[in-house]
């Protein structure tokens, strides 16, 4: 079972490099040819906000998969060692449910984009390419929940 989570956490960090690289290189080639041709890719421009939010999602993902995803935890800094496990608990639980709530209504969102016939450059379905929102949110969700129960001491920042 670890193997596989080792190799679902390379496929991650790969399609993240790759997204990484990929808007890198379009965004530049993009700016390139506008001020040089005056001339840019019609699909350019839509696949780049494609791309950031893929690039966002599992970013999102990694960081909650490896316990470092953005918090407010002013409280931690300042409460016995004792009590920080609590609120470890807590803070997760909350954000477990919003994430929740979050992956909840992509897929409505989603659903909605599939039912509409919504296109990208007007050419194939749009809703494939906005999956990852509630997959997204409910790999984030899974990842919070486990957090919640079995909080791991992280460093102090």
């Amino acid at each position: 079972m670890s193997s596989l989570v080792k190799q679902l956490q390379r496929l991650e960090d790969l399609l993240l490099t790759l997204l990484l690289t990929g808007m890198i290189l379009l965004a530049t080639g993009q700016i390139m040819l506008r001020n040089i041709w005056d001339y840019s890719l019609f699909w350019g421009d839509p696949t780049l906000r494609l791309m950031v939010l893929w690039l966002t999602l599992l970013g999102a993902m990694a960081a909650t998969r490896d316990n470092h995803h953005i918090r407010i935890d002013l409280l931690a800094r300042y409460l016995p060692e004792r009590s920080l496990a609590f609120i470890q608990r807590l803070t997760n639980s909350f954000a477990t449910l919003i994430c929740a709530l979050l992956a909840w209504h992509s897929a409505r969102f989603v659903l909605f984009e599939m039912e509409e016939g919504s296109r990208f450059l007007d050419l194939l379905p749009i809703w494939p390419f906005q999956l990852i929102m509630p997959i997204g949110f409910a790999i984030i969700t899974l990842r919070l929940l486990i957090n919640s129960l079995l909080p791991q001491h992280r460093e102090s920042p």
